[in-house]
């Protein structure tokens, strides 16, 4: 390799960008106190970005930061996948091996398709949690290593950037909230074209206000004469600045260029244009340099220096005296990591790539590609399949390319790059009808080729097909988001199978079809699932078989459950175990377990569920751990074993935040603020559904999240606010899909708001509606709180004379609808007896006798408002008419109901309560007598059982952000904690009441071990 070089064109002075500069160094700062940071760098081609990069990336490790460098490679017209991000993770565990390492522990296997030597990637199935998946654990790896050290990770050259790593970039800016990191990416905005892929990522980032965007412009006359001042080393002429600033028009590289021509004795003016002037510092090197030049300018952005010596043929010592010209005249200079070279600006190598004859280019890309066929070794191995394939791509050899092509989509596929993967596979499906037929049938499906089951035939065999690649296209084009591609492709494959008497695949394919039409929101994808049973109706199991059973069985599940989503589910656990496919049986089993539930065989469907969850993390599925972890718990909601449900949930949670599963943390989040919304622990609750709303990537998470908050809004009469939320959650569905555990829930929630809002005749239209659809087989747990909110509505606008026409048909669609609904748990069956006690109520017949009966139903079930409610209506009901004995009983029940609904914020519940107890003269406190203090004297300061927790972990030193995570509430609910507390104890500082707590002993000793740093 070369020694020292001479760089002469490069000015040792830094010239300008003393504002952008300030902008970074302000960005570190910020980062630095643990508040991350993100900067976009645009600018024309030679403005000067990466020189602001370096100035600012040496002084940030003069300040102890961690720099990784990462650049987006190009190879031809092909970038890299996730090439700058694997670039820069290679720089981190170089400068902290054993803090990546810690960071890294556990999802060795996941993060291994961006850093290879953390060990050998997962194989399995691929699904859409995959790459997301993948970025999520990124977002945390980044985090947890810039927890105590300050990291920089910069990205050069986002314009080459391919499809994955602008997804991953795009997924990091938007989530990354905690660490001591700063996140650059720079890119050419004079190539940012209107088709330029890298366009709609800059809208979208524009959108985020925590992004810093910084456009660099041309240098003016002055700072262009400080320049080459520091070029030439001396004060230069006015009037040569004069030339090279009005040619140069101000760009950084270009007035080098310019300065050291004129020095050399060439004409500023000298050539046409500036790419000719590129072309003739080219020229003038000896002819052994500018055919290295030539040779390094057709093998991609940097040139491996065994690679270049395979290509070039040249003795060694010629090969380096080559090299060395062409790095003395500033054209190629050594790559970052000394392994090989690359030009030293771009516009360089693409001048002189421009040059080259059709027959050169083609000529040496078959260099390139039997040197690397020859001795793999010659490239990193993350990179050989890729730049393999666009070697033989770009050399016109078909026979070649096909091979390698399918090879780098394989391996595209296992990084979880399936943009590129997709782009790869419409390369080979071009090149499919120009290779040989001698070579296709040498290829092998399983080799390459997933997605479509053998299903009888010998994989190892068995030619590969068009239609094998078209299979896998759909696919890719799904799990990247590319849906109305892979719609096109399905179809496509659709109208070629028309021709073959092939119905396995042809089911398969109505399958993805059904899947894009779901996620492009054009239907709900039955049509193309009942295609696909009746194609595979009376064949023999198969894998193909078992999977349309289970998608047809989750399909009917939220959309239409009962006795034939039963039975598909039950034949598609048996055929995927008889063919030996795990996954589809663990998911079925789901499905299974779910339905037999809802037909009321809750042990025996619960136990299928327990089985599955501890079978699916015992093996790390890690898909079907985040599903058994959200279905479980909302089943077990769903009979209303609500605290079961929460400690699966918090089980959930780690496990998910564990496996990067955002999307099921998300929907984990939002059954969690459903459970704890019935244990009566509200402010958890709205804290969940936030999360819910916050950590969701698809409408799911979003729109049930919102529901529960509309519902706590309702509850605690803030109805603007439940108004807002309701929208969110239409919103959030939309009309493309309706599934019972969507559209009830909405519907019970327009209900109660048009209630609260005296809007009677607008509750009982959205009651017909709902009524006229009808409740299909396993919905009574959003039923029957549609049905008791529809007559309580009635029952209080009894009174009202504009209530009376229209109430006894009302009444009655309650009560047949009611009829009709299973009561197979203790919850319904009380909300049953609760449905009719409330139409009695309408009806002017309410009796004692009757809310007894709902209330002792209510007693065991732990739901503190719902047995608040119905305790008021006992009191109410005894109230009426009562004797003495009957008053001090409704007493009771009225100062339960109103502590409850005080202690919930339920301010319509607990106003009610104490007007009634006000009306009837009855105290709703108990009367004082002296007494002993309260033994307990946190409850002396007045501080509540959550303010109790808050402040023994402020006590024990945390911050409020490890408080939340302890107690699963925000840092920002935990702020409003701490604020309380610190007034109730009448201090100034956590430090005074961490004193306060010591000194009255509020808690024992070991309660207060600090843990980990918050």
């Amino acid at each position: 390799m070369l020694g020292a070089v001479e760089t002469r064109s490069v000015s040792p002075v830094f010239v300008g960008r003393a504002e952008e500069l300030g902008t970074l160094h302000d960005a570190l700062v910020r980062a630095c106190e643990g508040e991350p940071q993100a900067l976009l760098i645009g600018g024309e081609a030679g403005v000067g970005k990466t020189r602001l990069v370096e100035e600012f990336t040496a002084a940030a490790r003069h300040r102890g930061a961690v720099v990784a460098l990462g650049g987006c490679v190009e190879i031809g017209a092909d970038g890299l996948p996730f090439a700058p991000f694997s670039t820069a993770l290679r720089a981190l565990r170089r400068e902290l091996p054993g803090e990546l390492a810690a960071a890294a522990a556990g999802q060795e296997e996941e993060l291994a398709r961006l850093l290879p030597e953390l060990g050998e990637s997962r194989a399995g199935r691929h699904d859409e949690d995959g790459m997301a998946r993948l970025f999520e654990l990124t977002a945390r790896l980044l985090e947890r290593v810039a927890a105590e050290h300050t990291v920089v990770l910069a990205l050069e050259d986002l314009h080459w950037a391919d499809a994955s790593t602008r997804h991953l970039l795009s997924y990091l800016l938007r989530t990354l909230r905690t660490g001591r990191l700063v996140v650059l990416a720079t890119y050419r905005s004079d190539d940012i074209h209107r088709r330029h892929p890298l366009r709609p990522l800059l809208a979208e980032l524009d959108r985020l206000r925590t992004i810093h965007r910084l456009e660099l412009a041309r240098f003016n006359r002055d700072e262009v004469c400080r320049q080459v001042a520091g070029i030439l080393a001396h004060e230069p002429e006015p009037d040569r600045v004069d030339a090279i600033f009005e040619r140069s028009d101000g760009n950084a590289f270009f007035v080098e260029e310019l300065a050291v021509a004129a020095h050399e004795g060439c004409r500023t003016g000298l050539t046409d244009s500036l790419r000719d002037l590129l072309l003739v510092r080219v020229e003038g090197m000896p002819e052994p340099a500018q055919h290295v030049a030539r040779i390094v300018a057709e093998g991609g952005s940097t040139v491996e220096y065994r690679l270049l010596a395979a290509v070039a043929r040249l003795a060694e010592d010629d090969l380096l005296e080559a090299l060395r010209g062409a790095v003395n005249a500033s054209i190629l200079a050594p790559a970052p990591g000394g392994d090989g070279y690359r030009f030293r600006h771009s516009l360089v190598r693409e001048a002189v790539s421009d040059d080259l004859l059709p027959g050169e280019r083609s000529r040496l890309n078959r260099r390139y590609a039997e040197a690397l066929e020859s001795d793999p070794a010659l490239v990193p191995a993350d990179q050989r399949a890729t730049r393999l394939a666009s070697y033989w791509y770009h050399a016109h050899d078909a026979a070649k390319a096909l091979p390698a092509v399918l090879e780098a989509s394989v391996e595209a596929r296992r990084r979880h790059a399936y943009s590129e993967q997709l782009r790869l596979l419409e390369r080979a499906m071009e090149l499919w009808d120009a290779a040989p037929d001698t070579v296709r049938r040498t290829l092998r499906p399983v080799d390459y080729a997933e997605v479509y089951p053998p299903c009888g035939c010998d994989p190892a065999t068995t030619a590969l097909r068009h239609l094998d690649l078209l299979a896998e296209a759909a696919v890719a084009g799904r799990l990247c988001g590319e849906r109305e591609r892979a719609l096109k492709i399905t179809k496509r494959a659709l109208r070629l199978l028309e021709d073959e008497a092939d119905p396995l695949r042809t089911a398969w394919f109505w399958i993805q079809r059904s899947r894009l039409v779901q996620g492009l929101a054009r239907g709900d994808g039955w049509k193309e699932i009942a295609t696909a049973q009746e194609l595979v109706r009376g064949l023999p199991p198969s894998e193909v078989h078992a999977e349309v059973l289970a998608t047809a069985a989750h399909w009917s599940m939220l959309h239409e459950p009962g006795p034939d989503a039963l039975t598909a589910a039950e034949r598609a656990v048996e055929y995927a175990r008889m063919v030996g496919a795990d996954d589809i049986e663990s998911n079925a089993r789901l499905t299974l377990g779910g339905l037999m539930v809802d037909a009321g065989q809750i042990d025996a469907g619960l136990g299928h569920m327990y089985d599955v969850r501890d079978e699916v993390v015992a093996r790390g599925l890690a898909a079907v751990v985040g599903r058994s972890h959200v279905n479980l718990p909302s089943v077990l909601e769903g009979v209303g074993r609500s605290e079961e449900s929460v400690g699966i949930l918090r089980e959930g949670l780690r496990l998910t935040g564990a496996m990067g599963l955002r999307d099921a943390e998300a929907w984990i989040w939002s059954n969690l603020a459903e459970s704890l919304i019935s244990l009566g622990r509200w402010d958890e609750a709205a804290d969940a559904a936030g999360n819910a709303q916050r950590r969701g990537q698809t409408a799911g998470p979003h729109g049930s999240g919102a529901n529960c908050l509309a519902y706590l809004a309702l509850a605690r009469g803030q109805v603007p606010e439940a108004a807002r939320y309701l929208a969110q959650g239409r919103a959030a569905y939309g009309p493309h899909d309706p599934m019972p555990q969507h559209d009830l829930p909405i519907s019970w929630l327009t209900i109660a708001l048009a209630a609260a809002e005296g809007r009677l005749p607008d509750a009982r239209s959205e009651l017909a509606r709902t009524l006229e659809s009808g409740f299909p087989l396993g919905t009574q747990r959003y039923a029957w709180p549609l049905l008791l909110q529809a007559a309580t509505a009635e029952a209080d606008a009894r009174a009202l004379p504009a209530a009376h026409d229209g109430r006894e048909q009302v009444l009655d669609g309650i009560l047949s609808s009611a009829k009709r609904l299973t009561t197979h748990a203790p919850v319904w069956l009380a909300h049953e007896q609760w449905v009719r006690a409330e139409l009695h109520r309408a009806e002017g017949l309410s009796t004692p006798d009757t809310w007894s009966e709902v209330v002792t139903a209510f007693e065991p079930l732990g739901r503190p408002y719902d047995l608040a409610r119905v305790r008021y209506r006992l009191a109410e009901s005894l109230l009426t008419g009562a004797g003495e004995d009957e008053r001090e009983r409704a007493a009771e029940l009225l100062r339960l109901a109103h502590t409850v609904a005080r202690h919930l914020g339920a301010r319509p519940l607990a106003d009610a309560a104490g007007a009634l107890g006000r009306r009837a003269r009855l105290p709703l406190t108990p009367a004082t007598q002296p007494g002993p203090a309260p033994a307990d004297p946190a409850e002396a300061l007045g501080l509540t059982s959550r303010e109790r927790d808050v402040l023994r972990l402020v006590a024990a030193g945390h911050t409020n952000r490890r408080i939340a995570q302890e107690l699963f509430i925000s840092p920002k609910t935990a702020s409003v904690h701490v604020s309380n507390i610190l007034g109730k104890l009448g201090v100034s500082g956590r430090g005074e009441a961490a004193a306060v707590a010591h000194r009255m002993g509020l808690f024992p000793a070991e309660l207060l071990m600090p843990g980990p740093a918050g």
